[in-house]
């Protein structure tokens, strides 16, 4: 028996990185997996973003665990596609149990008053609204069943600031006060809201030339800084850039598990200790 044993879960962002983490961990607890991605070049960002064959990659391994997975192709700027993919799960799956709002997007390197329009414009629309529309999405098949849980994606730049990257910080925010007020007004229909702030992860954010340099402090960064420059910023030792699916995932599948039925709009930090050290020197936490 598994911890989501006839649970069906909505996953954003499910080509790679977090949400593949996600998929696999939840399906290896017996979870079906509804998983979306835009699996398109955003072209506001330094780093090459998902595409089809990583989607594809994540059906491999979800279906090698021997469970269920429809994959859609939809954008969370685009609230009709987020509808369809609802609509398509449920169809195939017959319900959504849990949702994990995950899709998100990382560009350092500018101070706000450098940040050009469509930057802003991108992060703001996948980080924070794009929570909205999955929720938005979700939240009815949820409500008339009377139970589900969903979990956000926020940072630890949710409640601390991080150099050259105010609209990061602004949406990882703003999912928090999302949680808040989605929480309480789901509640009465026993749907549960939680977030869960991430550390340093070990995926496609943080490995690229823009992380490498921000970690070093400046142009010429290599991706050894991102390493070293991770275990400064936590209480654990041996700790650097975190495994996903040993860390958020497992954290994820507490949440959306009947363990934490009385869990509701809270937030937990899963970053080592690093919410607790001086902020003396702030560092990008994805």
């Amino acid at each position: 028996m598994g911890r989501m044993d006839g649970k069906v879960v909505f996953i954003t962002g499910a080509a790679r990185g977090q949400g593949r983490a996600h998929a696999i961990r939840l399906a290896q607890e017996g979870a079906n997996i509804i998983a979306v991605d835009a699996c398109t070049q955003i072209e506001t960002i330094g780093y090459k973003t998902s595409s089809r064959d990583d989607l594809e990659e994540t059906v491999r391994l979800v279906e090698a665990l021997d469970r269920r997975v429809v994959p859609v192709v939809a954008d969370v700027r685009d609230q009709a596609a987020l509808d369809a993919a609802a609509k398509a799960g449920v169809a195939e799956l017959g319900q959504i149990d849990g949702v994990i709002a995950n899709a998100g997007i990382w560009t350092p390197g500018k101070d706000f008053w450098e940040i050009d329009e469509d930057a802003w414009r991108d992060e703001v629309e996948i980080n924070f609204n794009g929570v909205w529309r999955t929720c938005k999405a979700c939240a009815p098949y949820m409500i008339e069943r009377e139970q589900g849980s969903i979990v956000m994606i926020s940072s630890n730049n949710g409640v601390e600031p991080g150099p050259k990257m105010s609209h990061y910080v602004g949406t990882k925010t703003g999912v928090l006060g999302l949680m808040r007020a989605f929480a309480m007004e789901l509640g009465p229909y026993n749907v549960r809201v939680n977030a869960i702030r991430p550390g340093a992860m070990n995926t496609h954010m943080l490995n690229w030339q823009g992380a490498y340099d921000l970690f070093a402090g400046g142009p010429g960064g290599r991706p050894e800084d991102a390493t070293v420059g991770g275990h400064h910023y936590t209480m654990l030792p041996r700790t650097s850039l975190m495994n996903p699916i040993e860390t958020v995932s497992n954290a994820i599948l507490f949440l959306l598990s009947d363990e934490a039925a009385k869990i509701t709009g809270t937030q937990l930090a899963v970053d080592a200790g690093h919410e607790q050290l001086p902020r003396y020197n702030a560092a990008p936490i994805i």
